[in-house]
């Protein structure tokens, strides 16, 4: 009887161990939620954006959150989007002094 609470009691642990160990490991490493797969060919209001996250990984884009926090994914080569960069920099700038 002892033997068999010894070994419910070190498989409780090893468990919460494990659970542990996991969590920790996972929670370490910061994931991206959101990737750009499609892209808009549509030119956005500069206005309505707040803010922006860089993609290179699985194409060069540039992901856009809006004052509504939709995230719209755009190609990075185009002029308007470096615009809009810029603003949105700006606008950060100006937020910090």
């Amino acid at each position: 009887m002892k033997l068999h609470t010894a070994a419910i009691l070190l498989l409780f642990w090893l468990g919460i161990f494990t659970v542990h160990t996991v969590k920790g490991s996972a929670s370490s490493q910061p994931m991206r939620k959101f990737r750009c797969v499609n892209l808009s060919t549509n030119r956005l209001n500069i206005q309505n954006l707040v803010s922006y996250e860089r993609q290179q990984v699985p194409t060069d884009a540039i992901m856009f959150i809006t004052v509504r926090g939709i995230r719209i994914c755009v190609p990075a080569d185009q002029k308007w989007v470096q615009t809009a960069i810029k603003r949105i920099d700006e606008r950060r700038a100006a937020k910090r002094k």
